[in-house]
């Protein structure tokens, strides 16, 4: 899927109004879209007492086809609409859908909240939508706390984004609605993509109606989900061997840190690379061959002898920043043909530098900390910063944190809707580091779908493992236990 502006779904709309499907029928579908999922969300929906605040734009509009596919076709326990503006404000399509809800025998609009309402279960939220300027003002700002507040046991279902929330960002004024879950339509937007507005909306639900995706083949912006990266995924030949999956070659670790060079390699195993060799201080090698076998391990002293004939390679975790390592990490960013995740201490080794150039992709993993120091200021704008420093450098570079950015040098950036705050601890970078050089070594002509597939495994792993251990108790390595269901999770 595509992430689109307010401005992009407008025109859109537009388009496809054009093209032969009139508005009112965008408008009749989005209604069955809401009204599909609060019948699976809202069980057994007949049984609720359910509120629709309408506005008098398109959003209002849409609140009022649910209305009347409510009435009509489920006949909850009580069903009443509360309109923003007078009858005689709504315009085009949203006044047509008065008609229609008129002329469906319903009597129960009000511009005020009854008494008798005051004990619905459901509020559907239909006041604003993405094309509000500013914060809501007047009457539909009443409404927008109303609707928040004034209902604490109700579920609120917000049609297409909360209202009172700016479309094109992470950030909205106030108010802004609460919604225990967002339907939108045809694309997620910005806000649905971006902290914290991404928190305010609850489950997102996009529900198609009626616009072609090829009035979105130009947007460069996207949301990860499997489709984009399910052909990584499938099964092996049957004669497959070691071989035919690639070699990674991990550059990390030290005396006082030869977890992160096992971490970063034992990830790039469980992620299907067939062989792994880590290079650290001779002083590391025992404790990393300790953690796990599989690895083959060789001391800095012998990196020239290592180097040939490797898939991949992974560098940074553990490395340390003495100026011996830094002059090599700037050397193989520089010169190594391979394609190269770097992370951690190499990222340090480039800051504040001019970039060195590359002789093969580049994949930099920063989180926000390192990207500050590679950009020479604070981040931000997660997207902008991500997208212009890609552009800049000529790289794949992956910005961590909630709601991941990876951004390609062309300009394109994917969004990564997965993820847990329980993934906030020690180790977490270095098995994405070893994930995405695991899958990229089996598919080193897909550098970008193997960057992608790995941030949403990652996060996927992490959610699974919170899930069953709670968001405290989850560490580092319980992400590779739980990445067996992270991709079972991707072919569902």
């Amino acid at each position: 899927m595509k992430i689109l502006t307010a401005a992009e779904m407008s025109e859109v709309d537009r388009r496809t109004i054009e093209s032969g499907i009139p508005g009112i029928i965008l408008m009749e579908n989005a209604a069955h879209r809401v009204v599909e999922v609060l019948a699976r969300e809202c069980a057994p929906l007949k049984d609720q007492r359910i509120l629709v605040f309408c506005g008098k734009g398109n959003n209002g509009g849409d609140g009022l086809a649910i209305a009347r596919l409510l009435h009509v076709c489920v006949k909850p326990a009580s069903l009443d609409v509360i309109l923003a503006a007078p009858p005689a404000d709504l315009k085009g399509d949203a006044y047509a859908n008065l008609v229609m809800l008129r002329a469906s025998g319903f009597e129960a609009i009000h511009d005020q909240v009854p008494d008798d309402a005051r004990g619905a279960t459901l509020i559907i939220d239909a006041l604003l939508g993405t094309g509000i300027e500013g914060n809501p003002r007047g009457r539909a700002a009443e409404l927008v706390i109303e609707l928040s507040f004034g209902f604490p046991g109700a579920r609120i279902c917000a049609v297409d984004i909360p209202s009172g929330m700016n479309s094109d960002s992470g950030h909205s004024g106030t108010p802004v609605a609460r919604a225990d879950f967002t339907v939108t339509f045809t694309s997620p937007k910005l806000c649905h993509a971006l902290p914290p507005n991404c928190d305010r909306t609850g489950p997102l639900t996009v529900g198609s109606i009626g616009s072609p995706a090829s009035l979105m083949e130009e947007i460069p912006r996207h949301w990860i989900e499997p489709s984009l990266f399910a052909e990584l995924l499938e099964p092996r030949a049957r004669a497959g061997h070691k071989g035919a999956y690639g070699h990674v070659l991990v550059i990390a670790g030290s005396h006082h840190k030869p977890g992160a060079a096992a971490m970063t390699g034992i990830a790039a195993l469980r992620a299907g690379a067939g062989l792994v060799t880590v290079a650290s201080a001779e002083s590391a090698l025992s404790a990393i061959a300790a953690h796990a076998p599989e690895l083959m391990t060789v001391p800095f002293s012998q990196l020239a002898e290592a180097l040939p004939n490797k898939t991949i390679i992974a560098i940074g975790p553990g490395l340390g920043t003495e100026p011996e390592t830094v002059a090599l990490v700037r050397r193989l960013v520089a010169e190594a043909p391979q394609p190269m995740v770097i992370d951690a201490d190499a990222l340090n080794a480039l800051a504040g530098i001019e970039w060195p150039g590359a002789a093969g992709p580049r994949i930099l993993t920063p989180h926000p900390g390192e990207m500050a120091r590679l950009q020479g200021r604070p981040v931000d704008d997660r997207l902008n910063d991500a997208r212009d420093l890609a552009r800049h450098f000529g790289i794949t570079l992956l910005l961590k944190g909630q709601r991941t950015v990876i951004a390609a040098a062309n300009g394109e950036v994917w969004i990564n809707p997965t993820g847990t705050p329980a993934m906030a601890t020690a180790g977490s970078g270095d098995i994405l580091t070893g994930l995405i050089a695991g899958i990229a070594a089996q598919h080193p002509q897909r550098l970008h779908e193997a960057t992608i597939a790995a941030a949403w495994l990652h996060g996927k792993s992490g959610e699974l493992a919170a899930a069953e251990l709670g968001e405290m108790c989850v560490i580092a390595t319980d992400l590779l236990k739980y990445l067996p269901h992270a991709v079972r999770a991707a072919h569902a």
